[in-house]
Formats: C-alpha cells, sequence, structure tokens
C-alpha cells in the first residue's frame, strides 16, 4: 500500500493505558482513562490494562510456572499495543512499586519503538515531578518513543469528581493531549511514514507543550 493513501481508517493505533496503582477508582486510573479519551479522540482504539487482574510475580519469582503465565499474558498485552499511557501515584519521590515491578518483567524487545505517554500523580500540590523524571528514564532504557506532553497531577484528592472525571477543565485537556500525542505518533510510525512523524516530533519538540 502506498504510504501516502494510508489514512486512519486504513491503519488503527492500538493504545493501552497502565496504571502504577490496584485501587479500584483510583485518581491513577482516573488519570489514564481519561488520557485513553485523547487517543480515541483521534482514532486509536484503546484498552485500560488493570495490574491488579495479572496478578504479576515479583521479577526472579517469573520463572515459576504460575509466575511466567502471567508474565507472558502480560507482556502479550504490552507487545500488542503500539502506544502506552503510563501512570503512576508518586511514592516517595518515585514512582509506585507495582509499576516499577511490572516494567521490570519487561525488556527492550517489549517496549522498543513504541510511543509512550507518561502522567504522574501526587497527594501533595507540588505534584509528581520526580515520577515524570523517573518514568521519563525508564522509557528511554527501554527504548521507547516518551512523547514530549506529559501531566503532573498534584493534591489528587480532589482533581477529580464522583464520576471520575477532573475537577477542572484544563487538566482535561492536558490529559487528552498526552493521549492524542501517543495515538498520533504511533499512527505515523505504524504508517512507516517517517518523513513526517520525523517532522512532526521535532516540531513538537520545540512548541510548548502540557506539563
Amino acid at each position: 500500500m502506498n504510504v501516502r493513501q494510508e489514512s486512519r481508517e486504513t491503519v488503527v493505533a492500538h493504545v493501552v493505558g497502565l496504571a502504577g496503582s490496584l485501587r479500584p477508582g483510583s485518581a491513577t486510573q482516573m488519570a489514564v482513562r481519561c488520557a485513553l479519551l485523547g487517543a480515541e479522540d483521534v482514532g486509536a482504539r484503546t484498552q485500560l490494562l488493570d495490574l491488579a487482574s495479572y496478578d504479576l510475580p515479583f521479577l526472579g519469582r517469573d520463572i515459576e510456572p504460575t509466575g511466567r503465565s502471567a508474565v507472558e499474558r502480560f507482556l502479550g498485552d504490552i507487545r500488542a499495543a503500539d502506544g502506552i499511557v503510563l501512570g503512576s501515584p508518586e511514592l516517595h519521590g518515585s514512582l509506585s512499586g507495582v509499576l516499577k515491578n511490572a516494567l521490570d518483567l519487561a525488556n527492550r524487545e517489549t517496549f522498543e519503538g513504541k510511543m509512550l505517554g507518561l502522567i504522574g500523580v501526587a497527594g501533595g500540590r507540588m505534584g509528581a515531578g520526580e515520577t515524570l523524571s523517573h518514568m521519563r528514564a525508564i522509557g528511554r532504557s527501554l527504548r521507547a518513543w516518551v512523547v514530549p506532553a506529559q501531566v503532573s497531577i498534584g493534591a489528587a484528592g480532589t482533581a477529580f469528581d464522583s464520576r471520575g472525571e477532573p475537577v477542572d477543565p484544563e487538566l482535561r485537556d492536558r490529559l487528552m493531549y498526552v493521549g492524542r500525542q501517543v495515538a498520533h505518533f504511533a499512527w505515523l510510525h505504524k504508517c512507516e511514514n517517517h518523513l513526517q512523524f520525523v517532522k512532526e516530533w521535532e516540531g513538537t519538540l520545540t512548541s510548548d507543550i502540557a506539563e
């Protein structure tokens, strides 16, 4: 197929969300879910992966039969994605242990070439800057494309309403922007439209981005 003729109808990016919290209805899950809505807005197919449903073992126990089956299922879902939205609460100045362990169970082959969007969630007003920095370093180590847009959420306990919607419309827009970037660049990459990918990527790096 001619790349110039490819469209969002013929090539659909698959974007998954991964929240580093096992608590149902956590602010982190709400934030990731909102970002996935942004990905859907630009034609992506999305799925929120629930880490609790995998019952992943700690790294080192993944060679045991039960653990290996859980890890294979998790890694299969990650491999099937073109883009990933990672969200984590900030705990002791870094990402959550459950998310770090899940990422430790993966390898570069699993993440290489995928688009990666980042969301950090903190209970305090200062936000989750340290968590975002650590996740960005991990994403680069895994050879993923970490999109320029990222969101740091402070005072997470009051950031979402009872329906799981961001109270502040600006926060909603920023979260959806992360999802749109992940989906858009994943689509360009999947189309193998590399010249356009590089052109738009460089343009995004020099423009104002959501922080």
